[in-house]
């Protein structure tokens, strides 16, 4: 009985001994993560965890730092250039830690990226073994890294080393100024963390690194190693969204955006308003009668410059409908 009695003191010990995960709240550029102040501690204590001067946290929390802090008290930590990375390395004695934000409902992780330093959605999607372009509401996300010292933050040991890998394009050789091979088309990178041994090393160094938006002159070339896929790779999907249900015609002004998504896998993407993440739209350049098929990522962001729009796609997909300015003429298919 004893020995039972022990073991339920001692689990909840346990429990509260477990690492506190990071969450991010704002948009950037004031991101931020909430702390609740302790017993001892005061600004150069909680500036140590968070590497960051006490001159940064008191006016972000409209405060003076004569005034002191009073136990239980909730206070902004700001996520800044000093503390918060999304690529990068960290010195032998630091280590980054992963910071999180909640999805929300109705949010994409087009407008996740975009709020938290307009981070690239490839890269968002690695860091969080994604595969999809929809999550889950309340689906915890890492959208950057705190780095922290290891001798002064307690949150170092949820570290995860001090290398950030995005995403790399590699294994390309060039010859006569057109790409003849690619072996690796997308990705290939190292996890935080990771112990590498001296070959994988060598590759990383050995890396060559390209523009993740090709230039134009490029894209052809990039298109060219692919095979062939008429309108984008979503064609299929839309086929088999629309097959059983009734299509909603519209006619309007489309706008565009930049993204890494489309030029070598023409996986076009697109911000709409009236239909739900993850639906296919056939989009028509109704100057040409081109067409491409694209994946609605997330509501088109309530702004002056999409004022009057009916949808905004990819550059990758504007470059496909051979669209020579910011904005053109378009009619889009879609399943209710």
């Amino acid at each position: 009985m004893k020995k039972i009695l022990f073991l339920f003191l001692f689990v909840p010990l346990i429990a509260s001994a477990q690492p506190k995960i990071l969450m991010s709240v704002g948009v950037s550029p004031n991101l931020y993560i909430n702390h609740k102040v302790a017993p001892k501690e005061n600004y150069y204590s909680i500036g140590r965890i968070y590497n960051i001067s006490p001159k940064d946290i008191t006016p972000f929390n409209n405060l003076k730092l004569e005034n002191g802090l009073s136990l239980g008290q909730q206070i902004k930590i700001p996520l800044n250039s000093t503390n918060f990375f999304q690529s990068g390395n960290a010195a032998a004695d630091e280590t980054f830690v992963p910071v999180y934000y909640e999805v929300k409902e109705k949010e994409g992780l087009f407008r996740v990226a975009v709020n938290h330093n307009d981070l690239s959605l490839e890269t968002l999607k690695h860091w969080n073994n994604l595969k999809v372009d929809v999550v889950k509401k309340g689906t915890k996300l890492i959208v950057g890294y705190l780095k922290v010292k290891k001798e002064l933050s307690a949150l170092a040991k949820n570290g995860v080393g001090n290398f950030i890998y995005t995403t790399l394009i590699v294994n390309i050789k060039l010859e006569e100024n057109n790409i003849t091979e690619l072996n690796k088309k997308t990705i290939v990178a190292a996890e935080i963390g990771t112990k590498k041994s001296d070959s994988s090393k060598k590759v990383i160094e050995n890396t060559k690194l390209i523009e993740l938006v090709p230039k134009k002159t490029d894209t052809k070339e990039f298109i060219k190693s692919e095979p062939e896929k008429m309108a984008g790779v979503f064609k299929n999907n839309y086929e088999s969204q629309t097959v059983n249900n009734s299509l909603v015609e519209a006619n309007g002004t489309a706008g565009i955006f930049k993204s890494t998504s489309g030029w070598a896998d023409k996986k076009y993407y697109c911000l709409f308003n009236n239909t739900s993440p993850g639906t296919i739209i056939k989009i028509t350049n109704t100057g040409n009668g081109k067409f491409i098929f694209a994946k609605v990522l997330d509501l088109m962001p309530d702004i002056k410059q999409n004022e009057g729009l009916l949808l905004i796609i990819s550059n990758a997909a504007a470059e496909e409908l051979d669209v020579n300015s910011s904005n053109f003429s378009c009619s889009i298919n879609y399943s209710k």
